[in-house]
This record gives C-alpha cells, structure tokens and sequence, in this order.
C-alpha cells in the first residue's frame, strides 16, 4: 500500500470517528433534554409535559431522527453504503413527518394558555423559532438529498439539519432550563457547528461550503427569530396560524 493510500485510509477512519460521534453527542444531547418529559416520564410525573397524543407522535418522530442518524453513521463505518442508501428513502419521509408533525404541534402548543413547555417566552412571540426550525430541517434535508452523490455535502446537511433542531433540547436540560435565555440554547446548540468546522479546517484546511453557509444560515437565523418574533406582524400572523389549529 502506497504512503498516499494509507494517509487516505487514516483520513477515512478519522472521519469516520468524527461523524458517529457527533451523531452519539447529539442523541445524547436530546436524551438528556427530553428525558423527564418524554423518554424517562413514568419516573418524573410531576415534570411538566404536554398531555396531547400528538406530541407523543411529535416525540417519537424526532427521537427517530437522531436514532436513524446514529444508525446511518455506523453503516457507513462498516462500509455498507447500500443499506445507507436503503435507509435514506425511509429517512426522507422520516424527515417530511416530522416538518409536518412539527409545525402542527407548535401551533397547538402556541395556542395553549400555558404556551410551550419550560419555555418562559411568550407563546405566539416563540413560535418563530419552532417554525424556522422547521423551514430550515426542510431545506437542508432537501439540500441533502438533491446532493446525496456528493457524500461531503450530503453528510454536512444532515449534521446541520439535525443541529438546526437542538435548542429545543438544549432549553430543557436541567440547570439550562431555568435561566430561560434563548441564547444560551442556541448556543450550546452552535458549539456542534463549531465542531464541525474544526474538522473542516483540521481535514481539509479550509471551511466545506456547506459548512460555511448552513452554519451561517442557522447562528444568523436565531437572532433574526426573536427579533421577528416581537413584531406586531408576526403576532398577526401567529394569532391566525394558531386559530387554524384552535
């Protein structure tokens, strides 16, 4: 095997490394979030949650997703890229549920006296943020899979896709959950985009594009949410998407 076969082969593993446990720290990161209102709630019934069945599928859904990431980078790890190919279809109507679960489920939570759930932020001000979330999820899926024969940027786009969604678990992690700043979710949540462009400039010297503008798009996209958010339009606006659902 040549030096450059074998620097290749080196890369390749690192790489590997890299993806899977970025994968494991964001399931983990959910778990720890959504861990007494949803995966360990028989242990914690006092805990605020949401008792509408449509969160619970809102849940599972999600859960899913992180699950399906995990599963996807281990796959590649062993090599079988065509059961990676197999899983993505599943993972496309995966990911088109849970837009549409998503946006459902923050207009009725918007529309509940008690708002969204250790969320100390207006209800109809707050469904900004659920709302990009999903916009974003949609587009950097799509972008993935328009670019699925560019593994680089296929892989990027489902990172970020799935970063984009963090701050809802990020907002829920005991001690995180009581300072109620937005910023602190976000930011906890960006520190894997930050990890992800370490990786870039350790690998490749330079930012992937993807990495580069779906970054962009998320870390620019949180101030312009709050700010959008306090806006007599965008109330407008939430006062009548939430009487779809009322």
């Amino acid at each position: 095997m040549t030096t450059a076969a074998i620097r290749g082969r080196v890369r390749w593993n690192a790489e590997r490394r890299f993806y899977l446990g970025v994968s494991l720290a964001i399931l983990l990161a959910v778990y720890v979030g959504f861990a007494r209102s949803f995966f360990l709630r028989p242990w914690f019934p006092d805990h605020p949650a949401p008792t509408e069945p449509i969160f619970y599928v809102h849940g599972i859904l999600f859960a899913a997703w992180c699950v399906l990431l995990v599963a996807q980078a281990s796959i590649i790890s062993a090599g079988r890229t065509d059961l990676h190919r197999r899983l993505g279809v599943w993972g496309a109507f995966l990911a088109a549920s849970m837009v549409v679960f998503g946006i459902v489920g923050a207009l009725i939570a918007a529309d509940r006296p008690t708002g969204f759930v250790d969320i100390p932020v207006p209800p109809l001000e707050f469904l900004v943020v659920p709302l990009f979330d999903m916009l974003l999820l949609g587009t950097f899926v799509a972008l993935a899979i328009v670019g699925r024969r560019d593994p680089q940027a296929h892989k990027r786009w489902m990172v970020l896709a799935t970063v984009n969604l963090l701050g809802a678990a990020f907002a829920r992690w005991p001690g995180v959950a009581e300072l109620g700043n937005p910023f602190v979710y976000f930011g906890l949540a960006d520190l894997f985009i930050v990890a992800l462009a370490g990786w870039d400039l350790s690998s490749r010297g330079r930012l992937h594009r993807v990495t580069l503008w779906g970054g962009l798009a998320i870390i620019a996209s949180q101030p312009l949410r709050l700010a959008l958010g306090g806006t007599s339009a965008w109330l407008a606006f939430a006062g009548w998407a939430t009487g779809l659902v009322g």
